[in-house]
């Protein structure tokens, strides 16, 4: 079994797939960084300096404070029952991009399959040749 395993795991579709989901976890890393700390602030700037990760309604309050809360971490502290929509709309906007750019790569990936000529038709071996040569001298 072990054996198997150890087959399964040095093949090249596995190690591709790893590779893929490493850089892609790398990826979602910068693209959360992007949307919170470059595409939001300005956002929030234009609406009147909203910060959107700061947005959440109250469900329930806390049994340690009551409302209102001046901030999430204040309400999440009190043990408030929250909907964080503006967190929501961060995961969106964070979405929207990867989406984009998987998409980009997909397309640009795919032009680039069509943009590679045709392989030229195999033509007879050597070998073939070879004895087609000796075939017509031995005709002759």
């Amino acid at each position: 079994m072990l054996k198997e395993f150890k087959e399964f795991a040095v093949k090249g579709n596995v190690v591709d797939l790893a590779v893929g989901v490493i850089i892609g976890a790398a990826f979602g890393t910068i693209v959360k960084s992007l949307v919170d700390d470059i595409i939001m602030p300005p956002i929030g700037a234009l609406l009147g300096n909203v910060d959107f990760s700061n947005l959440f309604l109250v469900v329930k309050e806390g049994a340690k404070a009551p409302a209102p809360y001046a901030t999430l971490a204040d309400a999440n502290a009190a043990g408030a029952v929250l909907i964080k929509y503006g967190a929501f709309a961060n995961t969106v906007v964070s979405f929207l991009i990867v989406s984009f750019s998987v998409f980009a790569l997909v397309s640009q990936l795919q032009k680039l399959k069509k943009a590679e000529p045709p392989a030229p038709p195999a033509g007879p071996s050597d070998e073939v040749k070879l004895l087609s040569e000796i075939r017509d001298l031995l005709k002759k």
